[in-house]
């Protein structure tokens, strides 16, 4: 097995968290009362239940590193996540970053933050 790291993110409700993130291809792999397992394809999210969050306090992050960045951004975007600047959930579009390389970052409805990059040939 290849190594791997998941990252593990809160979510204030699976129910919710479950119905935002099938809107762009992913699915549950396991879920019990304090554990959410979210598949799409070889990516995977883990999430543990975090029901005081304050999604505006939240510095919850990770990055999502992708193939195929401008399909996955286009998904998420067609499933009505807006672009905008401020709120939650919402998109900032896909641009090269200072460090070199493509990526967009999306922001869910419990505050964190989803670093989009696309993987380098």
């Amino acid at each position: 097995m290849t190594d791997r790291s998941v990252p593990n993110l809160p979510s204030r409700d699976f129910d919710n968290t479950i119905a935002f993130y099938s809107g762009f291809g992913f699915a549950p792999g396991y879920r019990d009362d304090g554990w959410l397992i979210l598949r799409r394809g070889d990516l995977q999210l883990e999430f543990f239940l975090f029901p005081d969050l304050v999604p505006a306090e939240s510095s919850f992050m990770c990055s999502v590193r992708v193939d195929d960045l401008d399909g996955l951004y286009r998904q998420i975007r067609d499933a009505g996540v807006a672009e905008k600047a401020a709120g939650n959930p919402r998109l900032h579009p896909v641009a090269t970053q200072p460090w070199g390389q493509r990526a967009g970052f999306l922001v869910d409805p419990d505050g964190t933050q989803l670093h989009l990059i696309e993987n380098v040939a």
